[in-house]
């Protein structure tokens, strides 16, 4: 379990110092380095993983994490467990807390994550919700470090992109920013912005750090990193046709990529629209990048569990 200094949670980037971010980053590239020498860190450990939405990549980078790590990973459906059944949260949370040692959970409102955190005597992972998604942004945050060669500290040089929908990605790279100190700059359609409370948060403790715009070239011009996620959103499929209408133009293209800095870093947390947020020509001139991105949710979300639960 967590010790004094460190959260007991992960809910939020906002809620963990940069010093400790950078810990488990840290953690995160030793790991990566070498796994063997942290086999059987977590043995007889065990992660319940909640999940009201689908997903490969978190379900598969937890329960793979966690027996590498000599632990094991149970896989909660809300359609085979009694949380799907009605079950109230803080029942849910305290029962669970009294069989394993973590919960993580994927799932639609940010407020049931909060609920399961206030009632769970066991550290709470958020794998993703409608308003943040913390494991994916700081895989990326250590995606550019890796690929970049950056020290914590030289995170504050860098010139962020973010394309398309103010979704939960761009309200975590708003956490990310303030966090870490890089500018980052936004484009999305009228009506699509990123939480309106985060960024008078970012407004207010960083002036100028992050800027919304309607252009998305204006956003891309001098970007050492461009990154997108799909249009529409799970949950959202029946916006899907209008939004694809919405958003035409907000897409990371060559003509982005031209007006960014030399040799940008093109991201994306998957799955894919080719055609849509991302051409799949740009997709495949990157695709090495971004799917060594998606391999880096395992490293990163072991430095998580070790982080809390060793």
């Amino acid at each position: 379990m967590s010790n004094s200094t460190t959260p007991k949670h992960f809910l939020d980037l906002a809620q963990w110092s940069r010093r400790e971010l950078g810990a488990v980053l840290e953690l995160a590239a030793e790991l990566k380095a070498a796994p063997e020498m942290f086999a059987g860190a977590l043995a007889g450990k065990s992660l319940a993983m909640i999940f009201k939405k689908s997903s490969t990549r978190t379900r598969v980078s937890f329960e793979v994490g966690m027996f590498q790590l000599g632990g094991q990973a149970i896989f909660m459906s809300a359609t085979h467990t009694q949380v799907g059944r009605g079950e109230p949260l803080p029942d849910t949370a305290r029962v669970l807390s009294r069989y394993v040692d973590a919960i993580m959970i994927r799932t639609f409102e940010h407020a049931e994550v909060e609920t399961l955190a206030q009632y769970a005597t066991v550290p709470v992972i958020n794998g993703l919700t409608d308003f943040l998604h913390p494991c994916q942004v700081l895989t990326d945050i250590f995606t550019i470090q890796e690929h970049l060669g950056l020290g914590l500290d030289e995170l504050a040089g860098l010139q962020v992109a973010y394309i398309g929908d103010g979704n939960n990605m761009a309200n975590s790279w708003i956490n990310a920013a303030l966090r870490f100190g890089f500018d980052l700059k936004i484009a999305c359609p009228a009506g699509y912005e990123p939480d309106a409370g985060l960024l008078a948060r970012v407004q207010k403790q960083a002036p100028g750090r992050v800027a919304v715009l309607l252009d998305p070239l204006a956003a891309a011009r001098g970007a050492h990193v461009l990154n997108t996620d799909v249009w529409a959103s799970m949950g959202q499929e029946e916006e899907a046709r209008e939004r694809r209408k919405v958003f035409a133009g907000y897409q990371i293209s060559d003509n982005l990529l031209k007006v960014a800095a030399p040799e940008p870093l093109v991201l994306h947390c998957l799955p894919a629209h080719r055609g849509e947020e991302i051409t799949g020509k740009v997709f495949d001139d990157h695709a090495e990048l971004i799917f060594t991105q998606a391999e880096n949710r395992l490293h990163v979300q072991k430095a998580l569990l070790l982080t809390l639960m060793n």
